[in-house]
């Protein structure tokens, strides 16, 4: 596939007229040609003319870049560099945001474009009225060949080019074999939502590299069963396994969008139980929305947008509400998907709510067996797809993957079980309820139903491995792993909060998102001005820019797990707090009421603790700060002792500290 819409040798660009140059844009470009783009691109091609009149190599207009959904304006390969330009035509200033946006540019080809990864990259931002300033040529503090972007107007560009091929010594590029190089992203999930949304395969999204297990092989096997459940009037349900950051969020979405017309018998619902992840996706793909028709010359109100992507994923306790209103009417959708299934609820959680909330006393089903029952209302077919983290349960009330077993064996007795044969793993938590399904008929294991290897971290694959290990206290085994990801993943320790958010700002490029997260239970971070009780708006923290105070780029709002499980940052500050203390080669759990801490003594509510730093430690693509404070030997409640041991913990396994 053809990623510009015009390239050419930089001999042969110089030689062609401008009106034949124009003529194979607006051919091979995939919207209706306007007469701005059309004036944008006729300038570009007259400033570039007369800028590489000495210039030897290749050149390319409107670069794709999937994962952002967006095209580079121009890429020049010349001797040893990448150049990436972005033009602002009649721009006299420099905005931060143009400025991040050609930096983005230029992080997704080193960090997703195989033949860019060791190639030196200089990002260019070209306002072309601005005023003329010196060229400064440097590398970023990551010293991976990555320019600091430089700005210039048009004057100034032929200088530009010429200082950064000074700067730079390295060979030259083999054109050829950069063209030839694959492009393999790893969207946020936020991205991934948007790319799918808009007509995109997991396939064009997601890495193909050999070491990633490829997401597309468990979209087409969950696919078969939705075909053979169809073809066959069976009613089944699959069991989707992954660690942290595998993605299966974004191969419920997939499944998701491939069925999204509602007068289709296989239209499908994506379902979540976790209203934050629910109300960003919704707000992103909404923006999104708005922001294409804008580009297209119409204008369309958030609020219509919102209606239709309501549809496309919804709060997994509003499709509840809704089969209640008719208890025998079968919903509209043969297919849903439930994503963090391991999170519903437990009979006594369903029914104190139902009682509390619906007035309706007595409930006698917990949410997975309510859930299915709705499904079960067809008379053909159905599909439920339930997506399982390992160790995710966080919350009062959270049944865990079992209880979905349970209700299988308790009251559909004819439904086709397919399942992941990972599900057997401990932290699934299915237990014995898997053996009871050994008598009996119609069940399958998959090995595509699971997803072994993290795409949250396109720079370590074993960072949820690592934090495993150091949470079950597996010391050596937590060494050994540090040593093989740190090189590629940094991660860090230290004391001082102020120090953590430096790190944070001096390691973030472009707008790669960073932020602070601490577990809900941290009720002793309020001397550094953190309080987990004042809430969050999760919709401005993940989706707001640099410029928005209540955007996590503030560092001010801190994230809890509630806030942030199934999504993730680039780079993460986790702020540890007393309620999770490492002691005498042991985890102490605690709870801080009224004046003091105390401990907790179930063991429910102790793996809900552990699972809260588990999810709080999994969120970073690209790296992370862990902030243990000192304490106050004058505060009782915040003794050093509760601290220290878990930083020397910490120090053990080989951290690095700042």
């Amino acid at each position: 596939m053809q990623r510009e819409y015009y390239s050419d040798s930089i001999a042969n660009f110089l030689k062609t007229k401008p009106d034949e140059i124009l003529g194979k844009l607006a051919r091979n470009s995939d919207f209706d040609l306007e007469q701005n783009q059309r004036d944008a691109w006729v300038e570009e091609i007259s400033i570039l003319q007369n800028t590489l009149t000495h210039c030897k190599g290749s050149i390319y207009f409107e670069y794709s870049i999937p994962r952002m959904a967006k095209r580079i304006d121009v890429v020049i390969l010349i001797g040893p560099v990448i150049f990436v330009l972005e033009f602002k035509i009649g721009e006299k200033e420099f905005l931060s945001s143009a400025i991040d946006q050609v930096w983005d540019y230029a992080l997704d080809l080193k960090n997703f474009h195989e033949s860019s990864h060791e190639h030196f990259i200089a990002p260019v931002l070209i306002a072309t009225k601005a005023k003329g300033s010196p060229t400064i040529v440097s590398t970023t503090l990551q010293n991976d060949k990555l320019l600091i972007p430089i700005t210039c107007n048009v004057e100034l560009l032929d200088q530009v080019i010429t200082s950064v091929l000074n700067f730079v010594e390295d060979k030259d590029i083999d054109i050829q074999q950069w063209e030839l190089g694959r492009y393999c992203p790893t969207p946020t999930i936020i991205e991934a939502a948007m790319a799918l949304y808009n007509g995109h395969s997991v396939a064009n999204i997601s890495r193909s590299d050999a070491s990633a297990v490829n997401l597309s092989e468990t979209s087409e096997a969950i696919s078969e069963i939705i075909r053979i459940s169809k073809d066959k009037s069976h009613k089944s349900i699959c069991f989707v396994t992954g660690v942290p950051g595998a993605g299966k969020t974004l191969v419920g979405l997939n499944i998701a969008t491939k069925h999204i017309d509602k007068n289709n018998d296989l239209y499908s619902v994506f379902l979540s139980g976790n209203g934050p992840l629910v109300a960003i996706l919704r707000e992103a793909l909404t923006r999104d929305k708005v922001r294409h028709e804008k580009e297209r010359g119409r204008k369309m109100k958030k609020g219509e947008a919102m209606g239709d992507v309501k549809m496309f994923i919804q709060n997994v306790h509003n499709f509840r509400d809704e089969c209640l209103v008719d208890s025998q009417k079968p919903p509209i959708e043969h297919v849903a998907l439930f994503d963090e299934a391991q999170r519903a609820w437990n009979l006594q959680q369903t029914a104190n709510f139902m009682r509390r909330k619906k007035h309706t006393p007595n409930f006698k089903q917990s949410e997975p067996e309510f859930l299915i029952s709705c499904l079960d209302r067809h008379p053909d077919w159905a599909v439920v797809v339930c997506l399982v983290g390992g160790g995710q349960e966080i919350n009062t009330g959270e049944a865990g993957i079992s209880e979905w077993i349970e209700s299988m064996n308790r009251s559909f007795p004819d439904w086709h079980i397919y399942i992941s044969s990972r599900l057997t793993d401990s932290e699934y938590g299915a237990g014995k309820v898997l053996d009871e399904l050994k008598a009996r008929p119609h069940v399958e294991n998959i090995n595509e139903l699971h997803l072994a290897v993290s795409m949250r971290s396109f720079r370590a694959e074993h960072i949820s491995l690592l934090f495993k290990q150091l949470l079950d206290l597996k010391l050596n085994d937590a060494h050994d792993t540090l040593i093989n990801v740190k090189n590629k993943y940094p991660i860090v320790i230290t004391r001082d909060l102020s120090k953590a958010k430096q790190w944070l700002k001096e390691q973030a490029r472009g707008s790669e998102r960073y932020g602070i997260m601490v577990s809900s239970q941290a009720e002793r971070l309020k001397p550094y001005a953190i309080d987990v009780k004042s809430p969050v708006d999760p919709i401005h923290w993940f989706l707001d820019g640099k410029e928005d105070v209540r955007s996590s780029y503030y560092l001010e709002d801190v994230a809890t797990e509630f806030h942030v499980q199934g999504l993730e940052l680039d780079w993460a500050c986790v702020m540890w707090d007393a309620d999770f203390r490492y002691t005498k080669n042991n985890w102490e759990h605690w709870s801080f009421v009224g004046n003091r801490w105390n401990h907790i003594k179930k063991l429910e509510r102790q793996n809900y603790l552990k699972n809260a730093y588990r999810v709080l430690l999994t969120r970073a693509r690209q790296g992370m700060v862990i902030v243990i404070p000192y304490g106050d030997k004058d505060d009782p409640t915040r003794s050093p002792d509760f601290y220290s041991s878990t930083f020397e913990y910490l120090k053990e396994i080989g951290f690095k500290i700042i």
